[in-house]
Order: C-alpha cells, then sequence, then structure tokens
C-alpha cells in the first residue's frame, strides 16, 4: 500500500497558543512549516478562561508582540473588554487583561495560520516520532503518513492521554470534548523522555438568561483602552465594551461542598495528577481556606454572539448534581442554568529539565517543546514557549545562533529559566514576583527591551525597529530637558500643588525633583512646564516612570551588572562534574541532570550551594 511521504524544515505538534506561535514564526522566517491538529477547529482555542494576560501575564504577551509574535495582536482584534490591572500600584506590576470573544479568536488565529506563506495546515493525529542517532528526523501519523523535517516542535497543550473528570464520570478527551492524543507518549517514553502526569481544571459555563444580574457587581473596562500589540493603532481599539460581573460565595455554598467532599475526584483517589498551587478549585478553597466564609465569582462572556458565561472563581470536578446545588446558592445565579459541567483534566506532560535554554530536548537534538506540554499553565506562558521554541528551531535550520533571553531582559527568560534549572512538581504559573529585576521588566517597555532581538532574527520589520529607535530618543531627549528645567515659584505651580495635596514650595524646583514625589507626575505639571512641547503618550509614560523611580532603576540596572557577570561565566558542556574534587554529592547529580550552561545558571538550581559554585568556579580557573 502506498504511503504518503512529504518533507518540510519543520514539523509543529499541535495548533493552540504554542503550536500557533511556533508555526508562525518560523514561517515568516521563511522555512516551510507543517503544523497539525487533532481538529482544525480546535486552532487557538481557549479551553478554561476567556481572557488574554493579567497579572505577569500581560507582561509575556507585550513581550511576544515585541519580539514579533501574534498573540498581542490577535486579542487587539477580538476583545470585548479591556482593563488595566494594579492600576493603584506601581508600574512593575501594572498588568493589560482583555476579555476575548472565544469563538472570533480562535476564527481569527485560523485565518492568519491559513493566509502564511510557507505553512501547511493538517489535521492528523502525530503517533510516532522518528529518531536516528539521537536526533530527530520527522514524525509519522496514524494513518502511517511519514513526514521527513529538520526539527519538531512538541505543543501538544493538555492532550496526550487526557482524561476529563467530574463526579464519577471519566472520559478520555480532551477539553471541550475533543479528541485525546493516546499514542505519541509511547513514542516519547520509548525515546527515552521522562513524563509526568498533571492536572488542570475549569468551572462552568452558565446560560446568561438565567442569571440575575441585578445581585451582582458590574465590572467595567477601562474608558481609554491601551492595545497589547505596540503595532495596533489606539484609535482603533477603542470600542464598545461587554461588561463582567462580581459575586460570591457563602456558607450555603460551603456547607453542600463540605458535605460532598467524598464525592469530590480531588479527595476520593480518582484524580491521579498534581494540579497548579495557585488555580485552586472551589472545593481545594473552602478547605484550605476554612476561615474565609466568601470567595469571588467572576461572571465573563465567552463572546458577543453566545449566551455562554464563564464563572471564573468556581473551578471544580464535582458530581453534576452537587455543581447544580453550589452554583444555585450563590447571589444572582439562585436560578441558573450550567450549559457545560465543570471538570478536571489529566494529561500528560515532560519533566522540563529535559529541555535545554533553547527549549530543545538535550539528548535528543532536533526535538523543540513549547508549552503546557513542558509542565507550565496558562495561554500566556504556552504562546511565549511556543514562539522561543519556534524562533530556536528556525536559527537550527538556518545554522544561526539560538536566542536566549535571560532574567534580565525578559519575563519570558524568567519563565524559561525556571522551567529548565528548578524542580517543576505542579504547573508552573508566571508571576511578578518571579522576576528578580520586575522595575526594569515592565509591560510598557517591552518594545524598548526586545524590538531589537525581534529584528535581529528576521520577525520586526525595519520600520517597526526604526520606530523603536526613535521613540527611544525622544524619551532619553526629554528626561534630559526635565532633570534641566527649574521652576520658580509661581501661583500655577502653588494651586497645583495644593490641589494634588503636596507640599507647597518655599523655594524654586527642577521639575525632576517634583515629578519624583508620590502625588505628582510629568502629565500633572504640564500646565506649568512651558518649555514642554508635544510628545505621543507611550513617550510621556516612559519618562515619567524614569525620572519618578530613578533611583530604584539604578539599582536594579547595578544588581543586573552582577547578575551578567554570573551569566558571562561558561560551563563546557561535556564538563565532568565527576572530575572536580570536593563538590558535594548531590551537587554532582544535579548538575549532571540539569547540565546548566553557566555559573549563574548552576548557582539557581536546587541543591547546589554557595560554596559548591565556587569550587566549581576554582575548577574552571584551573583549566
Amino acid at each position: 500500500m502506498p504511503v504518503i511521504k512529504e518533507y518540510y524544515d519543520i514539523a509543529v505538534i499541535g495548533a493552540g497558543h504554542a503550536g500557533c506561535e511556533a508555526a508562525l514564526a518560523s514561517a515568516r522566517l521563511g522555512l516551510s512549516i507543517i503544523i497539525f491538529t487533532v481538529n482544525v477547529d480546535s486552532i487557538a482555542l481557549m479551553p478554561c478562561n476567556p481572557n488574554i494576560g493579567g497579572t505577569s501575564k500581560g507582561h509575556l504577551v507585550k513581550e511576544i508582540d515585541a519580539l514579533g509574535g501574534e498573540m498581542g495582536k490577535n486579542i487587539d482584534r477580538t476583545f470585548i473588554q479591556s482593563k488595566m490591572l494594579n492600576k493603584s500600584k506601581g508600574p512593575a506590576v501594572h498588568s493589560l487583561r482583555a476579555q476575548a470573544d472565544k469563538s472570533e479568536y480562535s476564527r481569527s488565529m485560523r485565518r492568519v495560520l491559513e493566509n502564511t506563506e510557507h505553512l501547511t495546515v493538517k489535521q492528523a493525529e502525530v503517533t510516532e516520532l522518528i529518531v536516528e542517532h539521537g536526533v530527530c528526523k520527522g514524525v509519522k501519523t496514524l494513518s502511517g503518513a511519514t513526514y521527513y523535517c529538520k526539527t519538531v516542535i512538541l505543543c501538544t497543550g493538555v492532550y496526550l492521554n487526557a482524561r476529563c473528570i467530574f463526579g464519577e464520570i471519566s472520559n478520555n478527551i480532551g477539553p471541550n470534548g475533543l479528541q485525546a492524543v493516546t499514542h505519541l507518549t509511547d513514542s516519547l517514553k520509548a525515546h527515552g523522555v521522562e513524563m509526568f502526569r498533571f492536572k488542570t481544571g475549569t468551572p462552568a459555563r452558565v446560560d446568561k438568561r438565567t442569571i440575575n444580574f441585578d445581585k451582582m457587581e458590574e465590572q467595567k473596562g477601562d474608558e481609554r483602552v491601551i492595545p497589547f500589540s505596540f503595532s495596533t493603532d489606539p484609535k482603533n481599539v477603542q470600542i464598545d465594551q461587554v461588561s463582567c460581573w462580581l459575586t460570591y460565595t457563602n456558607e450555603k455554598t460551603h456547607e453542600i461542598i463540605r458535605k460532598n467532599l467524598h464525592r469530590s475526584p480531588l479527595y476520593s483517589g480518582m484524580i491521579h495528577g498534581t494540579g497548579p498551587r495557585y488555580c485552586l478549585s472551589i472545593e481545594d478553597k473552602v478547605i484550605k481556606f476554612s476561615d474565609k466564609n466568601r470567595h469571588q465569582v467572576f461572571l465573563e462572556p465567552e463572546g458577543l454572539y453566545t449566551n455562554e458565561m464563564y464563572v471564573g472563581g468556581m473551578s471544580s470536578s464535582m458530581p453534576e448534581d452537587v455543581q447544580d446545588a453550589m452554583y444555585r446558592t450563590v447571589s444572582g445565579m439562585e436560578n441558573v442554568k450550567i450549559v457545560k459541567n465543570a471538570y478536571a483534566i489529566e494529561y500528560d506532560c515532560i519533566n522540563p529539565v529535559q529541555l535545554s535554554s533553547a527549549l530543545e530536548f538535550k539528548k535528543i537534538k532536533g526535538l523543540f517543546s513549547g508549552g503546557q506540554f513542558n509542565g507550565s499553565s496558562g495561554y500566556e506562558e504556552a504562546a511565549a514557549q511556543g514562539l522561543m521554541a519556534g524562533i530556536n528551531a528556525s536559527m537550527k535550520v538556518l545554522g544561526r545562533n539560538s536566542l536566549i533571553l535571560d532574567r534580565s531582559e525578559a519575563y519570558i527568560g524568567v519563565l524559561i529559566d525556571d522551567l529548565v534549572t528548578k524542580e517543576i512538581h505542579e504547573p508552573y504559573r508566571m508571576m511578578t514576583s518571579r522576576a528578580e529585576y520586575r522595575l526594569l521588566l515592565r509591560q510598557d517597555n517591552a518594545d524598548l527591551r526586545l524590538r531589537k532581538y525581534g529584528y535581529q532574527i528576521g520577525l520586526v520589520s525595519a520600520k517597526q525597529y526604526h520606530d523603536v529607535f526613535l521613540k527611544e530618543k525622544l524619551i532619553q531627549k526629554e528626561i534630559d530637558r526635565v532633570e534641566h528645567t527649574y521652576l520658580r515659584i509661581s501661583e500655577d505651580l502653588q494651586k497645583i500643588l495644593q490641589e494634588k495635596n503636596s507640599m507647597l514650595l518655599n523655594s524654586g524646583s527642577s521639575l525632576a525633583e517634583l515629578i519624583k514625589r508620590p502625588e505628582l507626575d510629568y502629565m500633572s505639571l504640564s500646565a506649568v512646564d512651558l518649555c514642554r512641547s508635544y510628545l505621543p503618550q507611550n513617550v510621556q509614560e516612559q519618562v515619567n516612570i524614569n525620572i519618578k523611580y530613578d533611583g530604584y532603576i539604578k539599582r536594579q540596572l547595578k544588581q543586573v551588572e552582577q547578575f551578567k557577570k554570573m551569566e558571562a561565566k561558561k560551563i563546557p558542556e561535556y564538563i565532568d562534574y565527576d572530575q572536580i574534587g570536593n563538590l558535594r554529592i548531590e551537587a554532582k547529580q544535579k548538575l549532571k541532570i540539569y547540565r546548566p550552561m553557566n555559573i549563574g545558571q548552576a548557582s539557581r538550581i536546587s541543591g547546589v550551594s554557595p560554596a559548591d559554585i565556587s569550587v566549581i568556579l576554582v575548577y574552571l580557573g584551573g583549566k
């Protein structure tokens, strides 16, 4: 029987958020790409929450966009509400989040894939990797077709041996009732890949017509919408927005849950996978936070053309009758009807320690991996890894150096470094607290930090790069002007200070010193800054932040200098740690597993002490 054989530069397995970014980045670099999905209707599917961005995740989306990725552009095309989170706090933790029209988000991304040159979309289940002498040469599908390629990128998400569970019901299916991938795990294990079994969950979707919104608090979007993509014209995203709604659980809700815990798969032992610590089910919340008499519940629309509402904050795997009862105790949901039951999902993923910082398997050359398959959680984390896996797989094909962002350059650098150097025992979630240099890694300056890399790779146009270069010059020129502008005492100035509850001046002051006051900023002093010329809003924002937080920024820059010194001390790839005297046994074991690229990375490995680092430095110094 004839068997199909085709040849591509890169094969991408999976078309979720990671797969889409990986395939698009590679195709845009001129390589021939085939992307496999078990169902073309699941391209860029949002099986859980209906939003993109959020705390720390908004940073990732901005960084993806700065590097030339698609997620930011796609959510700008398909959002129905936008909100900047944490505005009452400092700029380091400001995070943009947008509610998506789920169906439109998926359709829009699918259109982009299907109309990108050099990119072929194929509905098929990949069942086997072709590996010869430690090098991945291609893949085989369930039909027996063979696809040879120079590199392969695994972006299987939560589909490998997926099992959806609620109550006593267990189905071997993927999210939203889609087909699971049931053969690939065996092939991976046969090639020595270490697998984990993780679990995540999602809340019910309910019928909007059965909700009493009068009993809930309305949550509106921002009056002025800020786009995710640096390429999006802000004028194009000022739309009429849809509201979300806030309500709460209560003691009746909690009592129903406590009485039925024995029927929860989480507590009965039916679920074996490890779940995320920072995204608890409502069952876990009630038990672990027993002192709280209520928990927030957000009702979020799934789209403009559906009545489905997402019940944020009430993820569960309780039986259907328990779900029905507990949801109806929530204020405003007394007569609610469930459209889709909440469920937990178990799936196979890898131990990410097997990957290099380029997201390539250390023991299988030419095999890359990105997304939830790497032990992470979230659409944004997945897309960021997919983009980097796509870039680095392409660089390998093109014979160019990998792009590896370090922890001082990007949240993406923190994300990947954490995955490949730290022991992951649960689905990894990005948080601002994980970034040591978060004041430098703000979402508002992602283009200033990363556009140059996107341009060098070939994913950012010359014009886009030139625009950032001009923006940088405008910012620095204005900072210099502000620092050398001296304001005399005037009636107008004193009036502004009084209105802002700021101490009145006894003598003149520099404009920069006034901006550094907590209650003042660059924009509020415009009336008395007579030499100011027109500047774009994003330039004004950067000027304000750089002046107001000047001391903190300089302190972090000094810390980064020390960090860079450690990162610059490379460790030979094939160093024999057993030959290093005075190195502790635990350190030897961990270093042989992780194979760090440099001293900085080695110092972040659990089980490697500062004393061990000193021993390695002495050893390398003698070489």
